[in-house]
């Protein structure tokens, strides 16, 4: 089967490129699964349930998120009425909104999404990843097993993605909307990638307008963020895994120049 993983949509430009460029995609290249990181969605940042059902309307299946999650309240209840938007998995049990693992019934197989933040620069305390994978692992009753790892530090990354070799299906990175040229199966079948992405502007700092950024580091003082308005890019990270044993047979990273021409 064939799983697709978009990298965090940036605002409402990033979810109107998106709709206009997955359609197509996933007939051309028969894609059954689609997964991305929406937490990036909504206009000034987080997610709402407007930008996030403009998302499943768009071919969505699932919906991941990472360290906005909550930014928005109004996406609170949102998260615990569908089971198909997913927040971190280590963030603290029972007082948290939603839910950190969905599992898509198939028919003959089930897909089970895990969505886990890291540790490292992150000013938010959560509970260990890696201890939060392994307490996951034993209750998931699913042959195929993808995890968004949405994480700062390249090296959490890749120790996550070595670490979960063998033990589930693919493991993609979001949070710095940044592709990073690793995208690789693992030794014992794994497939990975350090981070899919982003969907937004092509030229902007992580979707937003230059100029402010730069001001932000120069002037060192508060700065409202906006995002560009222009030409935009959807990097993805296709998967194709055997149904039978769960394996990566391999995976392939897509950026808008190779998207336009499938």
């Amino acid at each position: 089967m064939k799983i697709l993983c978009i990298g965090d949509v940036v605002a409402g430009v990033g979810c109107r490129f998106l709709r206009d460029r997955l359609p197509a995609l996933k007939r051309n290249l028969g894609i059954d699964i689609v997964i991305c990181n929406g937490e990036n969605s909504a206009d000034g940042n987080g997610i709402l349930p407007t930008s996030a059902d403009y998302l499943f309307k768009s071919g969505v299946d699932v919906i991941t998120l990472g360290n906005h999650s909550f930014r928005r309240k109004e996406i609170y209840s949102y998260l615990d009425d569908n089971e198909f938007i997913i927040r971190p998995a280590n963030y603290p049990a029972g007082t948290t909104p939603g839910r950190g693992v969905c599992v898509l019934d198939c028919g003959r197989y089930s897909v089970a999404v895990v969505n886990l933040i890291g540790n490292m620069y992150n000013s938010t305390p959560v509970d260990c990843p890696f201890h939060t994978i392994d307490s996951i692992l034993k209750d998931i009753d699913a042959k195929i097993i993808i995890v968004d790892f949405h994480a700062e530090a390249t090296s959490e990354k890749r120790s996550m993605g070595f670490y979960l070799d063998g033990k589930v299906s693919a493991v993609f990175g979001t949070h710095t909307h940044v592709q990073t040229a690793d995208c690789q199966v693992l030794p014992n079948g794994t497939g990975y990638i350090t981070d899919v992405g982003m969907t937004g502007p092509r030229h902007s700092v992580l979707g937003i307008r230059p100029e402010i950024t730069i001001e932000s580091f120069k002037s060192r003082l508060p700065v409202r963020f906006e995002p560009v308005q222009g030409d935009c890019s959807m990097d993805c990270v296709l998967f194709e895994i055997d149904e039978k044993t769960g394996r990566t047979v391999s995976c392939r990273s897509m950026s808008e120049c190779e998207i336009s021409m499938v």
